[in-house]
């Protein structure tokens, strides 16, 4: 039997509630400002996030998360994301996960879609 962990998501600037878990950056650019020390990261997963092209035309704007989440969610079926999907998966079956985003709204953010995404599984 597969037990699932919970799967959560969280800005990465925030000093961590619980360190119980992995902590995983899900942005393909690293956080701004912010050390390695500091981000008390167990990975980095760039490969996951959204495409640069999607990522500059949503720009966060609260009124375009929906189509957002729906053309990011198209992408992360593709062949070049599957592998890095199933890694937080796999990872989500055998722990609790939180990934971590550098956006200021960590509700509108390609953290948040993810975390639905694995969290269903």
């Amino acid at each position: 039997m597969v037990v699932a962990h919970e799967v959560r998501f969280a800005r990465v600037y925030d000093e961590p509630l619980d360190l119980s878990g992995l902590r995983i950056l899900v942005d393909r650019l690293w956080p701004r400002g912010l050390s390695k020390q500091q981000a008390r990261l167990d990975e980095w997963c760039k490969d996951v996030a959204p495409s640069s092209r999607l990522r500059q035309w949503y720009g966060h704007d609260r009124q375009k998360f929906d189509e957002f989440a729906r053309r990011y969610r198209i992408e992360l079926d593709d062949a070049e994301h599957a592998a890095s999907v199933e890694h937080l998966r796999v990872l989500a079956r055998h722990q609790t996960v939180t990934l971590l985003t550098a956006t200021k709204e960590s509700s509108i953010s390609g953290a948040a879609v993810l975390a639905e995404l694995i969290g269903d599984n």
